[in-house]
Parts: structure tokens; C-alpha cells; sequence
């Protein structure tokens, strides 16, 4: 939630609240009595000629706004306020004046307000893995970089924006760079070949936790290709990805795709790739940091008849650093299991700022 989806509340209604509930109610009567005073009995959001406060409220009916948030971040905000993911204070604790049955049926009753069902909602926004592409549609900054383990120690960088519009597409723009070992043992920092895409999501549910896209990239030969930093040709990248919710918190990501360079190289083949990735996801106290343990696998296989497969495992960790849980960190090793000749391990990492949810600084 951004910072105005927790305005419009102020700590009277606690008070009211507290006297209004001593059994429990549906979600449209607790809505009703504890926050229609301030987020409108439409959804709206009262004006503050009305509430008398500073900050406006959410408009519950904006599905880009209030979609893109996992049911958790609303039970957080419910029960202990605003504080509890880095938003304003006038968004008051309710969690010692309605029952759990009431805080699930308000949530329920908050997110009817969105009747576009296109919008896929944040609980298909599963952790993200270091190399497969998730399948749900972000705004996001994501720095990532691999560091090579046996000399030359080389280091490859990315950094990836990605930004929603419409209903359930994205595009983005990925520019990596690094600092590679040239053949006279010098060392040169340099940019690769920049990236553009766009994904959109085919098919996205709750019900059965499900999410699938497509998704297509058309990489640029901005690099120098001499000295290690590009391929020297246009190459389009199309896949599928796929997202699953599982029982106990755990998850699935899946992405199927290709490499396809748009007129001959002597060293640039089309390649086929696989990547998928299990994890859960776990939290300190009830709202509070999250870890989310994956194993990650990535398979590639250039498409000529007698090309080897090549295939790494990668465990990981991805942590959340700010209570908005806008603010991640992902740690873990590239580890290669198949044609491991000449291939060593490679620590990867990634900062990712999710910046729809607010500042880089917000939150914490």
C-alpha cells in the first residue's frame, strides 16, 4: 500500500470502534462503523473538509492501487496500524477491537470494492528469484550482479526498470554492465547489449493461485562484442512465465523461452532455456521481516542437434529490509551440475526497490 492507503483514519474510531463490536459482524458492518467516517461508505475516501485530517484516503475503487497488495500487507495495516508497514500513524490498530473473523471479513469487504477482476492481485506477486522471471506484472528497480568465484574473478551487473500500465502488462528496460579480465590481464568496466520488453498477463486467480504470461525481449548490440561485453547481433528473447501458490506459504515459479539472434553469427546460436524455482515464505512474528528460502534451477541448450545441455542449481534467500517490504535483498550461489568443464560457481545477488510502494527511504 502506498502512503495515502492508510489516510483518512483517525484514532477516535477506535473508541466507536470498541463499543460497536461486542459480537462479531459482517464485514459491511464493521466497514460501516469503523472506517466509512473517514475512507467514504463508497470507497472513496471522505475529502479532508470532512475528516478533518491531512492525509487523503485510498480511493478503494483505483483496482491498480489497491490490487497490487497481498491480503497480508492489509491484515498488517488493520491490526496494528499504519506503523506496522511504514505508513502514517493516523491509520489506527485495530487488532484488540475486532476479532481476527471481523479483520478477514472487513478485508473481504474492502477489496469488493474493486470490481474489475483483470487486475491480477498481490497475492500472485510471488519472491522473486535470482535468474527466472516471475510471472506477475511490477514496478520495480532490480540491481543484480554475479561475481565470478575462480580468476578470472569477472563481474557481471544489471540494472533492470520495470514499470505496470494498463490492466495487466509491463514493460522494461534492462542495462547491464561490468568489469571484465581483458586477454593483456587489464581490466575494463564496459556495457552490455541494453534490453526492452514488455510482458502482459494472460491469465491471473486468486481462486487457484494461479498466474501465467507472455513475455518477449529484444536485446541491442550496445556492447563491445571484442571485448567480452555484447554478442554483436539483435536477439529476441520470447517465454512464458508461470506462477503457483502451494499449500504451507510455498511457491512455484516456472519460465520457458528462447534466445533467437535475427540473422547468422559464426557464435551466436538460437537457445533453448528452462528455469524454475521452488521456495516458502516465512515471517518473523505475525507481520513482521520476511524470508523467503528458494531453490532454483536453470537449464540451457543451444538448439543444433549435437549441443550440450548445460544446467545450475541456485540456492537462495531473499529477505525483506524495510517494513513496507518494499525493500528486498536476494542472496545465493550459481552452482553448475551439468558440463561443469571450464564452469565454476558464481555468487549472485539483487537489491530490488519496488517504487510504487514508495521511496527508496520510505518505509523503514
Amino acid at each position: 500500500m502506498r502512503k495515502r492507503s492508510i489516510a483518512g483514519q483517525s484514532l477516535l474510531l477506535v473508541a466507536v470502534a470498541s463499543s460497536a463490536f461486542a459480537a462479531e459482524r459482517s464485514g459491511e458492518d464493521v466497514y460501516a462503523a469503523a472506517c466509512a467516517a473517514c475512507h467514504g461508505s463508497d470507497g472513496r475516501g471522505a475529502s479532508p473538509a470532512q475528516t478533518g485530517l491531512s492525509l487523503e484516503p485510498l480511493d478503494f475503487t483505483d483496482c491498480l492501487l489497491t490490487n497490487r497488495e497481498p491480503d497480508q500487507d492489509w491484515r498488517a495495516v488493520i491490526a496494528e496500524g499504519g506503523p506496522a508497514r511504514g505508513f502514517h500513524r493516523m491509520m489506527p490498530a485495530f487488532g484488540e477491537v475486532l476479532s481476527e473473523a471481523e479483520q478477514e471479513a472487513v478485508l473481504g469487504y474492502v477489496r469488493g470494492f474493486c470490481t474489475e477482476p483483470a487486475y491480477p492481485r498481490g497475492d500472485l506477486n510471488f519472491p522473486r528469484p535470482l535468474v527466472t522471471e516471475k510471472a506477475f506484472v511490477e514496478d520495480e528497480f532490480v540491481l543484480s550482479t554475479a561475481v565470478a568465484t575462480r580468476s578470472p574473478r569477472n563481474v557481471a551487473s544489471k540494472l533492470v526498470y520495470e514499470q505496470r500500465f494498463l490492466r495487466r502488462q509491463q514493460f522494461e528496460v534492462i542495462v547491464p554492465f561490468g568489469v571484465a579480465k581483458m586477454a593483456d590481464g587489464s581490466r575494463e568496466a564496459g556495457i552490455g547489449d541494453v534490453a526492452v520488453g514488455a510482458k502482459s498477463a494472460l491469465f491471473a486467480s486468486v481462486d487457484t493461485g494461479s498466474i501465467l504470461s507472455v513475455a518477449g525481449e529484444v536485446a541491442l548490440p550496445t556492447g563491445n562484442k571484442d571485448k567480452g561485453f555484447g554478442k554483436g547481433v539483435v536477439v529476441l528473447e520470447p517465454f512464458l512465465a508461470f506462477g503457483q501458490a502451494l499449500p504451507a506459504d510455498f511457491f512455484l515459479h516456472l519460465q520457458a523461452g528462447a534466445e533467437i539472434p535475427i540473422k547468422e553469427a559464426s557464435d551466436v546460436e538460437t537457445e533453448g532455456f528452462l528455469r524454475g524455482a521452488l521456495g516458502t515464505s516465512l515471517t518473523s512474528g505475525k507481520f513482521g521481516r520476511t524470508f523467503s528460502p528458494m531453490v532454483e534451477a536453470f537449464a540451457a541448450r543451444e538448439l543444433a542437434s549435437d549441443a550440450p545441455t548445460f544446467l545450475d542449481i541456485v540456492p537462495q534467500l531473499q529477505v525483506s529490509l524495510s517494513r513496507r517490504q518494499h525493500i528486498l535483498a536476494n542472496l545465493g550461489a550459481s552452482i553448475p551440475t551439468l558440463r561443469r568443464e571450464g564452469r565454476f560457481a558464481r555468487v549472485l545477488f539483487y537489491l530490488l526497490w519496488d517504487w510504487y510502494d514508495g521511496g527508496f527511504f520510505e518505509g523503514w
